[in-house]
């Protein structure tokens, strides 16, 4: 017998507008899957022709994916704000709700016109308590994965449930009380950035690089897709690390990701599962947000290979 979603979250001992909040993206999160199934056929590809806040070249499915998380909400009256990567400013609806909404509508969007997986990550806060809240407020947090099946990642912060889009466009519960494995032989970093690490970085991956042959004793494989919420669901399922840590090229900006709707979310999943999530040097649910676009490094996963990398900044 399978559990629907909001079968589901009628059994959570949370509260009904955070319920209903999660309802809203996932309702979000299956336009937006089938959208991306048709997308090359109704010609829905390439770029919109304008950049974002943070001057990336916006992708036409970038543009659409927003749209329809801001019309999702907007019919939610228990959700006031939302704050969106694609949008330079909050959106305050005049309705009184007691919730807040950051998300990232369409990570990885480059990868659209390679047919690989993209996704859609949220944060959901209290909005009484402002814009710039530290993620150990988070209420909640979750992704949708865009892949070969579409999944709905969520997290209340103290455990993580997967759910799957059948073909009624429901989501049914698959995977409860998912545990990150504590140790692991997969890392997810982009190379192609080696120079630009600083000594840390470049310390553990040459640990792993060198294999069972260095310290770190065993060997690893090391994986990149390009798309955080692509690279995080295989860390969630099987363990492994991903980094996006602080280089001399991001230096200036703080980072590459962002903390309100990439950075914390993931964070609080992972953490929910037993991972660990930290700039090298901070836990990334322990940052206070100067601002909505605000940019962290980020390096999180398996426990034991989190820890490995923050002995390393502890050297340097």
């Amino acid at each position: 017998m399978t559990t629907t979603l909001a079968e589901w979250l009628a059994a959570q001992p949370v509260d009904q507008k955070l319920a209903r909040a999660v309802a809203t993206m996932a309702a979000a999160s299956a336009e937006i899957a089938a959208v991306l199934r048709i997308a090359p056929i109704e010609g829905e590809t390439g770029l919109a022709g304008h950049t974002n806040v943070q001057g990336e070249a916006q992708k036409l499915l970038d543009v659409i994916s927003n749209d329809i998380v801001l019309n999702h909400i907007g019919q939610n009256s228990d959700i006031s704000i939302l704050v969106s990567e694609e949008l330079d400013e909050a959106v305050h609806f005049d309705n009184g709700g007691a919730l807040l909404v950051a998300t990232d509508p369409l990570d990885g969007s480059s990868n659209l016109d390679v047919n690989v997986t993209v996704g859609t990550i949220f944060s959901i806060l209290d909005a009484s308590k402002g814009l710039l809240q530290k993620g150990s407020a988070q209420l909640a947090a979750g992704y949708a994965a865009y892949g070969p099946s579409t999944s709905f990642v969520l997290t209340f912060g103290t455990s993580v449930a997967v759910f799957t889009l059948d073909q009624s466009d429901t989501f049914v519960l698959t995977k409860d009380k998912v545990a990150v494995s504590p140790a692991s032989g997969e890392y997810a970093i982009n190379t192609a950035r080696e120079r630009f690490w600083d000594a840390a970085t470049k310390g553990y991956v040459d640990e792993n690089v060198a294999g069972e042959t260095g310290l770190a004793g065993k060997r690893y494989n090391m994986r990149w897709v390009g798309s955080m919420v692509a690279d995080i669901h295989r860390i969630l399922m099987r363990g492994g690390i991903f980094l996006y840590p602080l280089d001399s090229e991001t230096l200036e900006k703080g980072g590459r990701l962002r903390l309100l709707y990439e950075g914390n979310p993931m964070a609080l999943i992972v953490t929910a599962a037993g991972g660990k999530a930290t700039t090298g040097r901070k836990n990334i649910l322990d940052i206070q947000p100067t601002d909505i676009h605000q940019r962290v490094p980020v390096v999180l996963g398996s426990s034991e290979e989190v820890t490995r990398v923050e002995a390393w900044y502890k050297k340097a």
